[in-house]
């Protein structure tokens, strides 16, 4: 078919909009692709002129590796609220022998903004038993993931810059402490592409109940092109909506409106050469097309056996919602998706109060799914290049915390926390990094955030200095200027 340059947006979309593309992405693009504004890639970055020099930045296609991968492939299963350290994972015998007595040393050494809601030590809440043959530590309310403790990387060392929800939230997922910078799944997303055009590169699986602390921003592609931002899929219902085509027709008609759509954008294209943001649009749009025919054939649990569904614990009232969002996890990764995150709601592990019952709860939630995930992966072959992490943004203090007379809760602590990795490339069955005898201050072999990031960006065959992306005459990096380490201990 010739280029017909005369052919106006308002003929295309008259003869197009009931094909391929549907009326809710035809709306898209009028609205967006053919709007005469400035482009949000190209005006964050404020260098033009790299975007247009390198129009491969905003695509999605596969991208080649520093170094040999172990993953290809990331599921982080993010636990806001910030679990507690020494009741799941980190038993102190110090502890439960000055359970309900005076920190034994000065509360400043607490490291919380404020001392005045300091209480009492507080001992350890759950029983706890070393599992497998490793015979790492974790607790009673978790007796499904302890089931896999010898496939599991347990971190008890890790430490972070700030006490507060918002700013430890930016850290762990985007390694600053403020809003607006690329998240760990953008960096991944634009680091490799994706292994499939046909579904998102970097998907978001949130909860029914609400959106976690920060909302949106905690996958958000910040001054990376936006193409690179995390997808979320809605929690209930159909996760992506108008994926259905409203009526079939003929392949030939189909064909004929998605070519004219290409000559379009390559006309908008060339009338626009100092836009090179243009292709992340053009390539978001894309996608959209091309997730109408994949999306619901990635995303139907019903395909599943009776077994699998069991085994997440889909069907039963406390775990199905969060089963089913990791069954969907492994459905995306099994098809290409580089980088998916499931939240929880608010920050369901903050448990100023009442602790026990709290981290309880939550445990009932999410640990069968969890385990689930690591068996079905691990007996399919995938849990050999996708790596799963588990963990929240900070710890809880070894003291109570103070609400009136009752003393049933920790506070944060950004001095220690325990995460945990599996498949993609790491030991299992080890138990790494050290606290002290409180669980309060990480004290061998100490993993930052930004460690942290720079060794899952290592599993995936990135290296943090050579990931970059220039922005006003500088290099822009998730691990920040500070060189970090890569904990290559943990490294099978």
């Amino acid at each position: 078919m010739e280029s017909n340059p005369s052919t106006s947006r308002r003929d295309f979309f008259a003869r197009a909009s009931d094909g391929l593309l549907g009326a809710a992405l035809l709306q898209l693009l009028t609205d967006d692709l053919y709007a005469d504004k400035p482009a949000s890639a190209a005006s964050e970055t404020g260098n033009e002129s790299h975007a247009t020099d390198q129009v491969s930045t905003y695509d999605l296609r596969p991208k080649s590796v520093h170094h040999p991968a172990t993953a290809t492939s990331v599921i982080q299963l993010f636990m806001n609220g910030g679990p507690s350290q020494m009741d799941l994972f980190d038993p102190k015998p110090e502890l439960a022998k000055l359970d309900g007595k005076p920190y034994p040393g000065s509360v400043e050494e607490i490291g919380n903004t404020s001392v005045t809601d300091i209480g009492v030590m507080m001992g350890g809440q759950y029983p706890i038993k070393r599992h497998g043959e490793s015979g790492m530590w974790m607790a009673d309310t978790l007796p499904h993931t302890s089931q896999m403790v010898d496939d599991i990387c347990l971190i008890n060392s890790m430490w972070t810059d700030h006490p507060n929800h918002d700013n430890a939230l930016y850290k762990i997922h985007s390694g600053r402490l403020f809003m607006g910078y690329p998240t760990l799944g953008a960096w991944t997303a634009y680091g490799l592409g994706s292994e499939n055009q046909n579904l998102p590169a970097y998907v978001v699986l949130g909860d029914p109940l609400g959106l976690p602390k920060n909302g949106t921003r905690n996958w958000t592609s910040g001054f990376l092109p936006p193409v690179y931002q995390g997808t979320p899929f809605r929690p209930t219902g159909s996760p992506i909506l108008n994926l259905r085509k409203q009526y079939e027709q003929p392949s030939q008609v189909s064909a004929t409106a998605s070519e004219m759509l290409k000559q379009l954008d390559e006309l908008h294209r060339s009338k626009r050469p100092h836009r090179g943001d243009l292709d992340a649009r053009i390539e978001s749009y894309g996608l959209a097309a091309r997730m109408q025919l994949t999306a619901n054939e990635a995303l139907d649990l019903n395909r599943e056996s009776a077994e699998t569904l069991a085994l997440y614990g889909v069907g039963e009232s406390t775990t199905d919602s969060y089963g089913k969002r990791c069954l969907m996890a492994r459905r995306l990764v099994e098809r290409g998706v580089r980088f998916v995150q499931i939240f929880l709601e608010e920050q369901p592990w903050d448990s100023h109060v009442d602790l026990a019952a709290n981290h309880r709860a939550t445990c009932e939630r999410t640990d069968k799914p969890v385990a689930a995930l690591l068996k079905d992966l691990k007996r399919s072959g995938l849990l050999d290049t996708t790596l799963v992490v588990w963990g929240g943004e900070f710890g809880r203090t070894p003291t109570s915390q103070r609400s009136g007379d009752i003393y049933t809760g920790r506070d944060h602590n950004m001095q220690a926390f325990s995460s945990w990795m599996a498949g993609g490339g790491i030991k299992g069955g080890l138990s790494y990094g050290k606290t002290d005898e409180f669980g309060h201050k990480a004290i061998e072999n100490p993993v930052s955030v930004h460690d942290f990031h720079a060794t899952i960006l290592h599993t995936l065959g990135l290296h943090h200095q050579d990931l970059f992306f220039p922005r006003s005459g500088l290099e822009e990096r998730l691990t920040g200027v500070k060189i970090p380490k890569v904990v290559h201990d943990i490294l099978a």
